[in-house]
């Protein structure tokens, strides 16, 4: 049993916002609106989406990519977060399974995804 009030107001949140339909395996470019002071700019973060977890407006993602020096960076967003300006979808991965975690502990080729040909 959920109150409609909060029901109507996440649906509209939910319509408001345009996702593309993406998965785990899939190369993302996620835009974030970031505040510093006074003056906000637009940040991207490129990398693999390795979860999606949740339903209606709390639902979130896992992208990962390799940043300086070799070093896993992850983060999770909330996929209808208002500091999300844009998620661009860049490439289509061809996996098996829903969450990629193991690709924490590999490297290099051994963490590559291969690409979804149609």
């Amino acid at each position: 049993m959920r109150n409609k009030y909060i029901e109507a107001f996440e649906n509209a949140q939910i319509n408001e916002k345009s996702v593309p339909d993406f998965r785990a395996g899939d190369t993302l470019r996620v835009a974030i609106r970031i505040q510093e002071g006074n003056k906000t700019r637009v940040q991207n973060f490129e990398g693999v989406c390795i979860a999606r977890r949740g339903s209606g407006t709390s639902e979130t993602f896992i992208i990962r990519k390799i940043g300086a020096n070799n070093v896993g960076v992850e983060r999770i967003f909330p996929i209808f977060s208002e500091s999300i300006e844009e998620i661009k979808l860049l490439r289509r991965g061809r996996v098996r399974r829903a969450k990629l975690f193991y690709l924490r502990e590999r490297r290099g080729k051994a963490a590559k995804i291969k690409e979804l040909r149609k």
